[in-house]
């Protein structure tokens, strides 16, 4: 690899902003937040939207969709053929 070129990668703090669960990981992300992690260091804070702990497929909130009710509103919108 080319020196100088890639951005660092280290390890950072991701803070779910709905739950407020927060991992250590590694990564290129950046921020100007910092936090202390539980092992004493401090690390950069990035806080994202969606992680495992809120999305709704990993915490079993996912919903089923109703699939007749999306052709009945097609059929509605564009009418049947033939």
């Amino acid at each position: 690899m080319r020196p100088h070129i890639h951005p660092a990668y280290g390890p950072v703090v991701y803070q779910d902003q709905s739950t407020g669960d927060r991992f250590l990981t590694r990564s290129t992300a950046t921020s100007r937040e910092t936090v202390v992690w539980t092992d004493g260091n401090t690390y950069p804070l990035v806080t994202i939207d969606v992680t495992a702990y809120s999305h709704p497929f990993w915490t079993g909130g996912a919903r089923v969709l109703d699939a007749a009710g999306q052709v009945e509103k097609f059929h509605r919108r564009y009418g049947r053929r033939g």
